[in-house]
């Protein structure tokens, strides 16, 4: 049974804004926290990326700002700058009517240049852990209004070692008021936070079999290590994406797929942990705009990625736990519309992608790579369809006297044939060279290893875990970009 959003209790001003976004029904956790949140009730909502948490946690907060005020009355925590960047601007959007001022913070950008804009009285903040803690050091940024607090993506930032910043950021938060917290899963230090910081709070879950997506296509391709390269191409070629993620395990192979991709005549961007922030908002915006086709990540990097349109996905590393694999492959089939995923599977990886498939409940499909043969062919139907659309779109006139001279001198299928040729394009078999990777690890009988990620580092040799994030807080210790600089060492 769908919702409409005016069930919901929502004011005016705000309907405005929904039907301007072009939003009519609401999702399952949409539905089920927005009449909650407007209660002022705590609410731990379980949910992926993707499932409209931003409206359902920014709505309730949105309508009980009192845009008159000049004091900071929401804070939302998000685990990355991208998701809090998109997450600022869709509150923009759903703020609009109210007038409602919405600021964001993040790590990389001019600190001065957030002091300044901190004085022009924003009513809702939305930060990550460590710049909002810089901030809340020097005393540019106050809580002591804050009446509605938003932890985003909360297991997220508990894997990047945030766990102690978002204990320090919320012992800042006057005792009274609404926390929502937003998590895929439930470890125990996020139980432990709830438990601390929220009274009463609601359980809003949205079931495994709506987060994975039905109208997503899933298959595997077994495949050696030496040979995924080829496979690749062979499948863009073949399946002519039109806006295609391609996911791997580390910024290494990020930046070399990238590069060989663009090699291969493929219009390619990577992002990852490294790169500043110019770069990478950079390259999701000519993604976005569709002036590159291809974009290759890391899990981190992607993390909290909004874009519409995106056809294909391709694990092109096998994702290292069930909750990576339904979060990469919830990039496309957005909207109701059909996706793809092909996961890469080296022989050693099987064992992880069994439990992929336990996890999820669905069985992927063994997909056969294709022959260059096919990926030629498949590239010939695109120009085929290329050929008929300019036929039929009866703007040739300019173009019959040089047809009627190629005429005089040849015959029409040959013609015909050189413009096929022409415009086709032929796989390229330009030698590229990839560092191999070692295989994904994998602990049996659980989520498998998260691997070398910015909370922890995974020995592959030893099979022992080390580094991690419990260390304790202190107030006196570096901003959060020099806490920072040992971390994203693979991601």
């Amino acid at each position: 049974m769908t919702t409409k959003f005016q069930d919901l209790g929502i004011s005016e001003n705000l309907m405005k804004a929904i039907k301007k976004m072009g939003f009519e029904e609401a999702t399952p956790i949409q539905a089920q926290t927005i009449p909650l949140g407007l209660q002022g009730k705590d609410i731990i909502g379980q949910a992926q990326t993707g499932t409209g948490k931003t409206a359902a946690f920014g709505l309730p907060l949105t309508e009980k700002i009192d845009s008159d005020s000049q004091s900071i009355q929401g804070i939302i925590i998000a685990p990355t700058r991208e998701l809090a960047i998109q997450v600022s601007e869709e509150l923009y959007k759903i703020a609009y009517y109210k007038r409602a001022r919405v600021l964001p913070i993040y790590g990389g950008q001019d600190i001065n240049r957030q002091i300044r804009a901190l004085k022009k009285n924003p009513h809702i903040i939305v930060g990550t852990p460590g710049r909002l803690l810089d901030h809340i050091n020097r005393r540019t940024l106050k809580l002591s209004t804050v009446h509605t607090v938003v932890l985003d993506e909360a297991d997220e930032m508990l894997n990047m070692g945030f766990i102690e910043d978002i204990e320090a950021i919320l012992s800042n938060v006057p005792e009274e008021h609404q926390t929502l917290l937003f998590s895929a899963t439930m470890p125990d230090p996020i139980r432990r936070i709830a438990e601390r910081f929220m009274k009463d709070p609601e359980l809003v879950k949205v079931k495994a079999k709506e987060v994975t997506v039905p109208n997503i296509q899933q298959f595997y391709i077994d495949i050696q290590e030496k040979k995924k390269f080829d496979v690749l191409t062979r499948l863009l070629d073949s399946q002519s994406p039109e806006l295609a993620i391609i996911f791997g395990r580390t910024k290494r192979r990020v930046d070399e797929l990238s590069e060989a991709l663009t090699l291969r005549g493929y219009a390619a961007e990577g992002i990852h942990g490294d790169l500043s922030q110019a770069r990478r908002m950079s390259a999701l915006r000519k993604f976005k705009d569709g002036s590159i086709e291809v974009l290759v990540a890391t899990d981190v990097a992607a993390r909290g990625l909004d874009i519409s349109g995106v056809t294909h996905v391709y694990n092109f590393d096998v994702p290292q736990d069930p909750e990576s694999y339904v979060h990469r492959i919830g990039r496309t089939g957005r909207a109701g519309k059909n996706g793809m995923a092909m996961t890469f599977v080296t022989p050693r990886e099987m064992d992880i992608l069994k439990n992929i498939e336990r996890t999820t409940k669905r069985k992927m499909d063994r997909m056969k790579p294709p022959t260059l043969d096919e990926a030629l062919e498949s590239q010939q139907t695109v120009t085929l369809e290329k050929l008929r659309s300019a036929m039929e779109s009866d703007n040739l006139a300019f173009y019959t006297k040089a047809a009627e001279q190629l005429l005089e001198e040849f015959d029409s299928e040959t013609i015909i044939a050189a413009a096929i040729k022409l415009m086709t394009k032929e796989p390229n078999q330009a030698p590229v060279r990839l560092t191999e990777e070692a295989p994904a690890p994998f602990k049996k009988g659980g989520g498998g290893y998260r691997g070398k990620r910015d909370g922890g580092n995974y020995n592959q040799r030893s099979g022992k875990k080390t580094g991690g994030h419990s260390r304790p807080y202190d107030k006196n210790r570096s901003s959060s970009q020099q806490r920072r600089k040992k971390q994203y060492s693979s991601q």
